[in-house]
């Protein structure tokens, strides 16, 4: 008798059992899907592995900053401080992506999250630009880039400049960003508003300070100098795209269409890897 009771009873309490458990399947999801882009390799915002990526980008962030402090140049006394040179410029700009990065992390903020992504759009692919652009001009000549009589950096500031914002903010964009939705065209137009407003900004230092940042300006007239921004602006492009599709290959595309499924099915994922 007891027996047939238990089972009259988890007879009535099935359907309920049944609910209950789709509603938590359906909740964890909806979690996940908020909280994380399926194609995203790790979590961010996050306090641990992101919230440590960020905090160690910015600490070489700051010592850069820290560097030229302590050795004052003649930019130091100039019109736009440091500013003048591309590569402060964009390290300024990691700066801010992962200081707001790093605040998401902490208060574990999708708002603040977002504002991070929307930066590093601009902030990675200006630093993959500079790091190619200055290592390719120095391996010609170093003089193009650095001039003569400008204080020879240690190597490892070197690199502190011109290759970790690069390295970190790859490293962020890969593993802690979900994809990029930019295309082509908008691409392009954001690397001409960036490379022809640079070029504006060292015009007007170069009216007030009398001298450019980079000794190859010095050399190129005005069609050289249209000709190497031009130029700069267009692989700005080719880097976000390419960054695009780097994301893809190491996290995956998503499908093209929509999922499908049909009876018998073994169910499978939306995203491919």
């Amino acid at each position: 008798m007891p027996v047939c009771a238990c089972l009259l009873l988890l007879h009535i309490i099935e359907p309920f059992l049944y609910w209950f458990s789709s509603k938590m399947s359906i909740s964890k999801t909806s979690e996940y899907l908020v909280n994380r882009h399926p194609l995203q390799r790790l979590p961010s915002p996050d306090r641990r592995t992101s919230a440590l990526i960020h905090l160690l980008g910015l600490a070489s962030f700051l010592s850069s900053f820290k560097f030229l402090i302590e050795n004052p140049n003649h930019a130091s006394e100039g019109f736009g401080w440091h500013f003048v040179f591309l590569t402060i410029i964009g390290l300024a700009l990691s700066t801010c992506t992962f200081t707001v990065g790093l605040l998401a992390d902490v208060t574990l903020s999708r708002r603040l999250f977002l504002l991070k992504n929307i930066l590093s759009v601009c902030s990675a692919p200006l630093e993959v630009l500079i790091s190619v652009l200055y290592w390719g001009i120095r391996s010609i000549d170093p003089h193009l880039v650095v001039p003569p009589d400008e204080l020879k950096i240690p190597f490892h500031v070197d690199l502190g400049f011109h290759l970790v914002p690069s390295i970190v903010m790859l490293f962020d964009i890969l593993f802690l960003s979900p994809p990029w939705t930019i295309t082509a065209l908008p691409s392009m137009a954001l690397s001409s508003c960036i490379a022809f407003g640079y070029w504006f900004w060292i015009e007007k230092c170069y009216s007030v300070n009398g001298w450019y940042p980079y000794p190859l300006f010095e050399i190129l007239d005005m069609k050289g100098r249209v000709a190497l921004f031009t130029v700069s602006a267009f692989l700005m492009a080719v880097n976000i795209v390419t960054l695009k599709w780097l994301y893809g290959r190491v996290n995956g595309f998503g499908r093209l269409e929509y999922p499908q499924a049909q009876s018998g099915q073994v169910r499978k994922g939306d995203y491919q890897n």
